[in-house]
């Protein structure tokens, strides 16, 4: 039996009740909603709300919870709870209406902010769309609480919202005329088996090793992090006595002349900057005037993330770091305190010394995410639009970077991402969930057919309200395109994804393989991917009649030297009149060749001079296919082979 680290309790001695149950939130509509949180051991709860008054007990360790009837869409209403130890807590504006989960790695957490239609975002706020954004935390055992608010959409909020969540709000609110919540839970660069709870990992044959194989580690971390620190020393080329060339020449001093330094618009990357691919070390440098009034005072310093990891001055005194040490640094917001003595009146210089290892270096947040503010928020100055910037020295990365050890707090262990994002939100009353996530996982896509689908059953579990509709996003095209057919290991993810929509119960899958961009994994067009997740809902979850899925494959036969590939959902034309694109076939010896392609209502018939007795057929099989196939709703055909497992 594979160990696991008990669910640590602690006794409770005040009211409070789950964040997720704060000014601003959303309720489930038309279900028993779940009220929960902690008191003083056995003392009474009652909980009065919208002219329901339900009581409970805490049990021996301040844990309690209790279910309000069903009600139908509304508000706003205040939620009031009393504890027989004389506490009372009210929360104020809450609404009745649709909730979501939305969950991932960084396209569902990437921020409206980036996305291509955000001053059209903008226009359309409403306060009934409202997301909560559940802190990042990895944890070894299942946490109760965590930290997060409420905000409704606004034009001064929405830059932070996932811009997945916040299309796929926005569709079903304007479709079915409710409010409409998302707990938004993400963390970039994560792998599924983070946000699958360790105990399902452990009962499951072919995934259990990964469980294993963690908690052998752990007695090994402080060893293997301290030699994981020396070793990027090493990898990174630093002085032994730990300072750098633009910090020993004053990189970071007000007084210094950055005249001949070159400009840039913040947030930026490097590459972006220089017009190249670039990995080492560089500098930003900007000056802000500090009014007199915030002299004495402390300040924010919020940066968004920094990839991938910064050393961050406020008039040369170091005020922030992130460095080898934490895991994902590249996708952690930068937010660090000034204390009160270093701030003057006037200028004020803010130097960032950022190292880039590999792939994007620099800013990667929005340009809202870029504010010097007094502490308690009630005034900032945006730092976007014109920053100096100097390379200090480029890096060789042709040499293999040393590998984080995974331990506890680390965004990859096993389970970790369930204990701290996904444990705190049960049971909180939802509708269904959003998936947005399979990068992290391309390298190991066999493995992800049973992963996938283990971990959507592990949520289901967990909420203990029956099969809820799971919606997910297929991987995107992205990198270099291929001049001839090749094996993908995006594409057997994508495989997988389909697998899954298979196989499990109440699952929908928005194909978004012609959105994507060659050069960026995360593409700018999440208006039209939130979109395409809120069809599957709209229909199926809501019963709205509307074309809702992509052309999937179908079956195949042979007919001499072609093969009619037909496809569900719909009949079937291209974008540009012209043939479907991206089809290959090939013979007995398993050799593909692009094959001509012609439409015959919700069949595809391909062939090749090349292949004169095929027997397989792919499409879309590749990194970044060209394609060009849809139904007539617009949506793409999905990519699959007929050589792969079965269906």
């Amino acid at each position: 039996m594979i160990p696991y680290l008990p669910l640590i309790l602690t006794m409770q001695t005040g009211l409070q009740l789950n964040p997720l149950f704060t000014d601003g939130a959303v309720l489930q509509r038309g279900i028993s909603v779940p009220i929960f949180g902690s008191s003083t051991p056995s003392s009474k709860i009652t909980v009065e709300f919208n002219g329901q008054t339900v009581g409970t007990k805490a049990d021996e360790w301040g844990k309690w919870q209790l279910k309000l009837k069903a009600m139908p869409a509304g508000g706003p209403y205040t939620l009031k709870v009393s504890c027989s130890n004389g506490e009372t807590v009210t929360i104020k504006d809450i609404l009745l209406g649709e909730v979501w989960v939305a969950s991932g790695q960084s396209n569902m957490e990437f921020g409206e902010g980036g996305a291509n239609d955000f001053a059209r975002a903008v226009g359309e706020t409403k306060n009934d769309i409202r997301m909560f954004t559940v802190r990042k935390v990895s944890n070894e055992v299942p946490q109760t609480t965590m930290t997060g608010t409420w905000e409704a959409s606004s034009p001064t909020t929405i830059g932070h919202f996932s811009a997945v969540g916040l299309s796929f709000a926005r569709e079903i609110n304007r479709t079915l005329g409710v409010p409409v919540g998302i707990i938004h839970t993400s963390w970039g660069g994560t792998p599924a088996e983070a946000w699958t709870s360790r105990p399902t990992l452990s009962k499951h044959p072919n995934l259990s090793p990964m469980v294993t194989k963690y908690l052998a580690g752990i007695k090994d971390y402080p060893a293997a992090i301290e030699a994981y620190r020396k070793a990027m020393s090493v990898w990174l080329g630093e002085r032994n006595d730990g300072s750098n060339e633009g910090f020993n020449n004053n990189w970071g001093m007000q007084e210094f002349n950055d005249d001949n330094w070159a400009t840039c618009d913040a947030p930026v990357t490097i590459e972006k900057a220089l017009g190249r691919d670039w990995d080492g070390m560089f500098w930003l440098r900007k000056s802000v005037d500090i009014p007199a009034e915030w002299v004495g005072k402390p300040l924010k310093l919020e940066l968004g993330p920094i990839d991938d990891f910064d050393t961050t001055y406020f008039d040369n005194i170091r005020v922030g770091k992130v460095g080898v040490e934490t895991a994902d640094s590249w996708s952690l917001p930068r937010v660090y305190r000034i204390a009160p003595g270093v701030v003057r009146a006037g200028k004020n210089t803010i130097a960032i010394r950022v190292t880039d290892t590999g792939g994007g270096g620099g800013m990667g947040g929005n340009a809202s995410d870029l504010k010097l503010s007094l502490w308690d928020g009630s005034a900032s100055i945006s730092l976007a639009g014109p920053w100096k910037y100097k390379v200090e020295r480029e890096l060789d990365v042709s040499k293999p970077r040393p590998q984080l050890p995974a331990g506890p707090g680390n965004p990859w262990a096993p389970g970790g991402l369930y204990n701290g994002m996904i444990a705190p939100i049960v049971p909180y009353g939802i509708k269904g969930a959003i998936w947005y996530q399979g990068e992290s996982n391309a390298d190991r896509a066999t493995q992800y057919r049973e992963l996938f689908p283990t971990m959507i059953q592990d949520w289901r579990k967990s909420w203990n309200q029956g099969n809820f509709p799971f919606l997910f996003v297929q991987l995107a095209n992205y990198m270099a395109r291929d001049r001839a057919p090749v094996e993908s290991q995006w594409a057997e993810l994508r495989e997988a994804q389909s697998l899954t929509l298979g196989n499990t119960p109440n699952t929908g899958m928005a194909v978004i393989i012609d959105i994507g961009e060659a050069e960026d994994i995360h593409p700018k067009n999440k208006r039209e991917v939130g979109r395409r997740l809120s069809l599957w809902a709209l229909n199926k979850t809501y019963g709205k009649p509307m074309v809702y899925a992509s052309p999937m494959y179908k079956s195949m036969s042979i007919h001499g030297d072609t093969i009619h590939v037909e496809f569900s959902n719909g009949s079937l034309l291209t974008t540009d009149g012209k043939a479907p694109k991206s089809f290959a076939i090939a013979g007995a010896d398993k050799k593909f060749y692009w094959a001509d392609a012609r439409i015959d209502g919700s069949t595809v018939i391909v062939s090749s001079p090349d292949v004169k007795q095929p027997v397989a057929v792919r499409y879309a099989w590749a990194n970044n296919p060209d394609v060009n196939l849809v139904n007539h709703a617009g949506l793409p055909a999905s990519p699959f082979r007929t050589d792969g497992p079965k269906r």
